[in-house]
This record gives C-alpha cells, sequence and structure tokens, in this order.
C-alpha cells in the first residue's frame, strides 16, 4: 500500500493544480461567452442587426468551459451516476464494482484521446472558423480566422485532464479496497458545494 500511496501523492498534487488552472480559465470562459452572447443579443432585437461572430466565440468558449471543468466535476464526483448498487452492495464488492467501471471509463478515454487527436491534426483541423477572427500580429494591423484545430484542441485537453483524474481515482480506490481509505490525501470541495 505504500508503493500505491507514493504514486498517487504526485498524482493527487498533479491533478490539484492543473485542475485548479482549469477551473480558473473555465470561469474565464463562461464569463466570455455569457459577454458574447449579451452582444449578440443586443445587436440582434435591439439593432436589428446580428452579428456573425458571437455564436462562433460562445461556441468556442463553450467547447474550452467543458473540456476544463469537467475533469474537475470528475474527481469531486459531481457527475450524474446511479450508485445505489454499489452501495448496496459489501464495500469489497462495491469498490471492485467501482474499480471495474473507472477501467471501462479508461478505456474509452484512450479511445477519445485517439479522436481528440485526429480531430486537431486531421483535415477538420486545417479549416479555420466562418467569422470569429484574432490578431495576427501586436500592432493590431493584419488579423487572421481562427483554426478550427484550436477550438478541438479543448477535447484532447480536456480527456487528457480525464485520463490523469481517472488515474488517481484508480489508485484511490485500490487504497480504499485495501483498507487505507483513512490514509488517503482528502480531495477538496467533493461535496461539490452541498450537493449529494
Amino acid at each position: 500500500m505504500g508503493v500505491l500511496l507514493a504514486v498517487l501523492a504526485p498524482l493527487d498534487w498533479l491533478n490539484s493544480h492543473l485542475l485548479r488552472i482549469g477551473r480558473w480559465i473555465g470561469i474565464a470562459a463562461v464569463a466570455l461567452m455569457v459577454v458574447a452572447i449579451l452582444i449578440q443579443v443586443v445587436f440582434r432585437y435591439v439593432f436589428n442587426n446580428a452579428l456573425p461572430w458571437p455564436d462562433e466565440a460562445a461556441r468556442f468558449c463553450m467547447l474550452w468551459m467543458t473540456g476544463l471543468m469537467a475533469p474537475t466535476a470528475f474527481r469531486r464526483g459531481g457527475f450524474v451516476a446511479i450508485d445505489m448498487l454499489t452501495y448496496a452492495l459489501p464495500r469489497l464488492v462495491g469498490n471492485l464494482l467501482s474499480l471495474l467501471l473507472l477501467l471501462i471509463s479508461l478505456a474509452v478515454l484512450i479511445v477519445a484521446v485517439q479522436i481528440g487527436f485526429a480531430e486537431v491534426t486531421g483535415f477538420g483541423g486545417r479549416f479555420a472558423t466562418a467569422s470569429l477572427y484574432v490578431p495576427g500580429n501586436l500592432m493590431l494591423t493584419e488579423w487572421i480566422r481562427v483554426p478550427r484545430s484550436w477550438m478541438m484542441t479543448s477535447l484532447l485537453v480536456g480527456v487528457g485532464l480525464l485520463i490523469l483524474v481517472n488515474a488517481e481515482l484508480i489508485l484511490r480506490n485500490l487504497i480504499d479496497t485495501l483498507g487505507g481509505a483513512e490514509r488517503l490525501p482528502v480531495i477538496a470541495d467533493t461535496d461539490m458545494a452541498g450537493a449529494d
């Protein structure tokens, strides 16, 4: 068990810090998404002149927010789950069932990484958005369309973070199964703001 705890400690530290950064970027993405949508609402319904870029900007922010916030929800147990069977079973059997489900999740995430990589580097990633532009230089004299690969990178980053969290949860499950639950480091805010 000491070996498992030694492997878990740096992974717990890494996930805690990466996910904290991801949450802050995700919060900024939500704020920017709301601003883009409000701009679109004002221009569409007040000025009767819909802009082409706010929809793509909001979609861009939503993809990145999802990719960066989903790992935090997964780590904290915030995904919707039907876990009454796990709780109804004896502790050891419930832990083994949870471990099996985490291993299946890991297999799915490994396939998702391959899909995400193909989206970023493949044919679709070579195109650019229709109306979303960013500055092409510091003088703001040249503007370029945002490549689709920048959007699709959110899938690759999100799944990569989910794999790290999944690995941590597998280690935590193994340690708990072996009777070391009291030695596990605490995941901050695991109650998801009081939701059970």
